[in-house]
């Protein structure tokens, strides 16, 4: 199954990256691996699914004060968020409000790290923001065939230009894990099948949650069955070498 990374922009075509922000790499459609280890249009956001009530260490991003991707705060000065969402530069964030257009606190991003290999960028903020801060899990934190929970304020349906049909208000939905498979930049990732819902442009760089801790980073998605989270327990060490979560 082909699926690509969920950038509203590139909706135009069948399958379109998660963020809203075109890259070069984000033009390019990636193919989930089979799992290694086990089997593997109406205007509801995310698609399916329905609004979170509670989400505290949620952050929508913008570039250049453009809607562009998901993300959450991990540390009171880091975002962790897509590869593939940080390029377009001039990075701020909505901090801690279910509305992308007013409430929470508002921080500039002052510098980005990205993995080398994975769908995963880490931004320092220009202040220090107190709150409630996304638990990270480590390995053996989810399970094939378990039912986790993934959040975004993306398309809410497959409307052509995906920036026309984002969610005011942050959405969640339940998706069923298959197993391990590959994000937009070939790194580890967890693949899981659609429950109420589906991620959709917009939805990148939003976390998968399991059992109450952030298993994963939204990549990829074909926008009706199958969407990719790069494996956050798997890039532990790096995440913690740097905004040292």
């Amino acid at each position: 199954m082909r699926i690509s990374r969920l950038v509203p922009a590139l909706a135009a075509t069948a399958l379109a990256v998660l963020g809203l922000a075109p890259t070069a790499a984000a033009q390019s459609a990636t193919r989930a691996e089979t799992p290694a280890v086990a089997s593997t249009q109406g205007p509801r956001p995310i698609i399916g699914g329905g609004y979170a009530s509670n989400a505290p260490w949620a952050a929508r991003l913008f570039s250049n004060g453009r809607q562009t991707c998901s993300s959450t705060i991990i540390a009171p000065t880091w975002i962790l968020t897509a590869k593939h969402c940080v390029s377009g530069g001039g990075l701020s964030f909505r901090i801690g409000s279910l509305d992308q257009t007013s409430g929470g606190t508002t921080a500039n991003g002052t510098s980005v790290s990205t993995h080398p290999s994975a769908d995963l960028a880490l931004v320092r903020l220009d202040r220090s923001v107190s709150g409630t801060y996304a638990r990270l899990g480590s390995p053996g934190s989810v399970s094939v065939g378990q039912t986790v929970q993934v959040y975004g304020w993306g398309a809410t349906s497959q409307c052509g230009q995906e920036i026309n049909c984002q969610s005011q208000f942050l959405k969640v939905a339940d998706v069923v894990v298959t197993g391990g498979c590959r994000d937009a930049y070939q790194g580890q990732a967890i693949c899981a099948r659609r429950g109420n819902g589906i991620t959709a442009g917009g939805d990148s760089g939003g976390p998968m949650n399991a059992g109450g801790v952030q298993v994963g980073v939204a990549s990829t998605s074909d926008r009706q069955t199958t969407t990719a989270y790069t494996n956050v327990t798997a890039y532990r060490s790096w995440i913690q070498s740097i905004a040292g979560v």
